[in-house]
C-alpha cells in the first residue's frame, strides 16, 4: 500500500450519533440534525466542532435551502468522503468477490478472484490480490472489511465456515499481515445487515427484519436502529425451521425445513433427482417459467414455503417492513402470487398487508455490506457484538 491507514480518533457516544445521522441521512442544517437527535443548537454546535476539526465532517459552501419554521438557512454539514476509501470482500467457497466503497459507502470498483483451493493462506492471497489492484487507482485504502458465513469471533477469527471447511482461522490476521491495513471480519449476514440499515431498506424504520435466501437461509431483526443481539444469531436457523413436515427431504436441512425448500443448493438438488442431470438454480427458474412439470412442483412447493416464512416472521416479530434479498430472491419472479397468497393465508384476517421488498442481492452487495462494517468500527467506533 502507498500510505497508512488514517487513524481516526474514538467518539464520544454523541459525536458518534452525529457522525451517523449525517451520514446516514446526507448533508443537513445544524437545525435539522439538532431537532432529529433531540439536542439544542447550542450542543450541537460544540458536538461538531471537534468532528469538522478532526477533518470527519466538513461544513458545505452552498447553503441549504430554508426549513420551515427554523429561520435562516444554514451550512449543511456532511461528512468528508475523499481521500479515504474501504474496501469490502465477500468470500464465498470458490470466490472472493471485492469491492471499493466511499465512506458513503458508495461502491466505485469491483473486482473478483476465483480461487484455486480454500486453504486459508490461498485465499488470503487471492484477497490481497484484490486489495493491491484497488490500491493502484484508490491509493488511500483506510480498511478492510470481510463478509463470510459461520461465526465470527472478534471480528478476527471465523470459527466454523461450512463453505469452505475452516475452523479457528485468524483470517483477518491473515490479511492485516498482507496489506498492512486494518480489517473486519465478520459473518455475512450481519454485514449486509448493518449495510441494509443504514443505507438501504431499514433506513428510516424503527422495527426492520432481513430475511436471505441462497445458499443458506439468513434472518435478522432490527429494533431502534441496531440488529436484535443474540449469541446464536449466526447459525443456520432456516435447517430447523420446520415449513412443511412432508416436505422434501434434502440433504440441506431437516425434511420441510426453511433450508430443505429454499435454499438454491437443495432446489437443485430436487430437479437434479427428478430429472437425472444437475440443473442451476437460474435453469430452474426458467424451467418452472416454462411451465416444466417438475421445475413447477418444485418452485412452487418452495413459494409456499417462503410464503409461510414471511408470514410468521410478520405475525411474531411485527417489523415495520421486511427485506427479502440474496442470490436465490428470482423465486419471487417466477412465482411470486403464490407467496403472496400464502402470506395473506397465514396471517390473521385484519392484519394488514405485510411490506415486503424484495432485492436481488448478489455476491457484491454482500462486500459492500462487509465495506460499512469496516466504516462502522474503523472511523465510529461501532464495536458491540
Amino acid at each position: 500500500m502507498s500510505s497508512s491507514a488514517p487513524s481516526w480518533r474514538p467518539l464520544t457516544p454523541a459525536e458518534r450519533a452525529v457522525a451517523i445521522e449525517v451520514l446516514t441521512n446526507g448533508p443537513s442544517p445544524r437545525s435539522v440534525i439538532a431537532r432529529r437527535l433531540g439536542m439544542s443548537g447550542g450542543s450541537l454546535t460544540r458536538l461538531a466542532k471537534p468532528l469538522i476539526d478532526s477533518g470527519l465532517l466538513l461544513e458545505v459552501h452552498a447553503p441549504s435551502a430554508a426549513v420551515a419554521g427554523l429561520g435562516r438557512p444554514g451550512r449543511p454539514l456532511d461528512i468528508v468522503t475523499d481521500p479515504w476509501h474501504f474496501v469490502g470482500l465477500k468470500v464465498t467457497g470458490d470466490t472472493v468477490y471485492g469491492v471499493v466503497t466511499t465512506l458513503k459507502s458508495t461502491v466505485v470498483r469491483r473486482e473478483d478472484r476465483e480461487l484455486k483451493s480454500q486453504d486459508p493462506e490461498v485465499v488470503a492471497d487471492a484477497a490481497h490480490s484484490i486489495v493491491r489492484s484497488f490500491a493502484v487507482d484508490f491509493p488511500q485504502l483506510a480498511g478492510i472489511g470481510v463478509g463470510m458465513g459461520g461465526p465470527v469471533r472478534d471480528r478476527a477469527v471465523i470459527v466454523d465456515s461450512p463453505y469452505l471447511d475452516w475452523q479457528d482461522v485468524p483470517f483477518a490476521e491473515l490479511l492485516e499481515r498482507r496489506t498492512d491495513l486494518p480489517v473486519v471480519l465478520e459473518n455475512d449476514v450481519a454485514a449486509l445487515v448493518e449495510s441494509e440499515t443504514w443505507f438501504g431498506a431499514g433506513r428510516g424504520t424503527d422495527r426492520f427484519a432481513v430475511l436471505t435466501i441462497g445458499a443458506g437461509i439468513g434472518y435478522r431483526l432490527v429494533i431502534g436502529g441496531e440488529p436484535v443481539p443474540s449469541p446464536d444469531s449466526w447459525q443456520e436457523t432456516g435447517d430447523h425451521w420446520i415449513l412443511d413436515p412432508n416436505g422434501p427431504l434434502t440433504p440441506h436441512g431437516r425434511r420441510g425445513s426453511a433450508t430443505s425448500l429454499l435454499s438454491i443448493p437443495s432446489i437443485e438438488y430436487q430437479m437434479h433427482a427428478a430429472t437425472g442431470r444437475p440443473v442451476d438454480y437460474e435453469e430452474i427458474l426458467d424451467l418452472a417459467r416454462k411451465q416444466h412439470p417438475a421445475a413447477t412442483r418444485i418452485i412452487d412447493e418452495a413459494a409456499r414455503g417462503l410464503g409461510i416464512l414471511i408470514a410468521q416472521i410478520a405475525n411474531f416479530a411485527l417489523p415495520e417492513k421486511i427485506l427479502l434479498a440474496g442470490e436465490g430472491v428470482g423465486l419471487v419472479d417466477v412465482a411470486g402470487h403464490i407467496v403472496h397468497d400464502t402470506v395473506a393465508a397465514h396471517r390473521p384476517p385484519l392484519a394488514p398487508p405485510v411490506n415486503l421488498e424484495t432485492k436481488i442481492s448478489d455476491f457484491h452487495d454482500w462486500a459492500r455490506g462487509a465495506a460499512v462494517l469496516a466504516i462502522q468500527v474503523l472511523v465510529l467506533g461501532h464495536t458491540d457484538d
